[in-house]
């Protein structure tokens, strides 16, 4: 048994790689992904309980995992005689070299550990960026990704959800203001028109009762007196189809109540001169 596990399989300078070697490696490996599998169950557990929200939790776990991973590797380094500060002095000029090229990267990287350890954009967090609205799913050490409403996953450098603006729908955990805009005709009583389009706000399960919906009237319109209702929402990923629920509630109650959405219209004079 000593002769076959003191076997060399790969000789390489001052290397000697035998088949303990592979052994002990297999078993740092094993140990390694038992011990994520436990951490992973861990955070699951304190989740389910309470003790930590999913976005902090997960920011944790990637935390620990990369430290093991990176301990796991420079053990398994060790178990085969490579001395890792020779290595690094030795490969350092190399490194420069090797930094200059991936400058874009190791700024994703750095900021992949800002967002893990600030807790700035977290997991289940709803962000808005240039423009797109979305989903975090994943916080990774480079990439986080980001689905959005039409089910698209987009795959976002860290570097921009720490340097670009970005709106962070879910970061105060509080309600939002939402507006929803509508035009009714000329010579409509204008305080039963905003009583109705409150009354469809109101109605609707997802609208916060505190602060109450309120109506206003905002503009004389081309073609329409121009009418709006604000109200808050918790639900920020699914205020599109929020607003659409309160928009036919509002078009039904009009057309209950024989309230008129004027279509856009242009009146036009003609003028003639007759000359004799």
């Amino acid at each position: 048994m000593k002769e076959f596990l003191q076997f060399k399989l790969i000789h390489f300078g001052d290397i000697n790689i035998m088949v303990y070697h592979i052994l002990a490696i297999v078993g740092v490996v094993i140990v390694t992904k038992l011990a994520l599998l436990l951490l992973r169950r861990f955070f699951k557990r304190q989740i389910k309980v309470g003790q930590f929200d999913e976005g902090r939790a997960w920011a944790f776990y990637q935390i620990i995992k990369y430290v093991i991973i990176v301990a796991a590797i420079a053990i398994g380094l060790e178990l085969i005689g490579v001395q890792l500060t020779l290595l690094l002095a030795g490969s350092a000029a190399l490194l420069v070299g090797f930094g200059l090229g991936v400058q874009q990267q190791f700024n994703d990287l750095v900021s992949g550990l800002v967002l893990l350890f600030e807790g700035t954009v977290s997991i289940g967090d709803i962000v808005e960026l240039e423009g797109l609205v979305g989903k975090i799913t994943e916080i990774n050490i480079r990439t986080s990704q980001v689905v959005t409403r039409d089910g698209i996953i987009i795959i976002v450098p860290n570097s921009k959800l720490v340097s670009d603006k970005v709106i962070n729908w879910s970061h105060n955990r509080q309600s939002t203001r939402f507006v929803v805009k509508v035009g009714v005709a000329y010579g409509t009583d204008v305080k039963k028109a905003t009583a109705l389009i409150e009354q469809a706000a109101t109605n609707h399960p997802e609208v916060a009762k505190k602060p109450q919906p309120f109506a206003r009237f905002i503009d004389f319109g081309n073609s329409s007196l121009d009418l709006e209702i604000r109200f808050w929402c918790k639900n920020m990923w699914q205020i599109e189809s929020i607003k659409s629920d309160i928009r036919f509630e509002i078009y039904d109650l009009f057309h209950k109540n024989g309230i008129e959405i004027p279509f856009p219209q242009t009146d036009i004079h003609i003028k003639s001169n007759h000359t004799q």
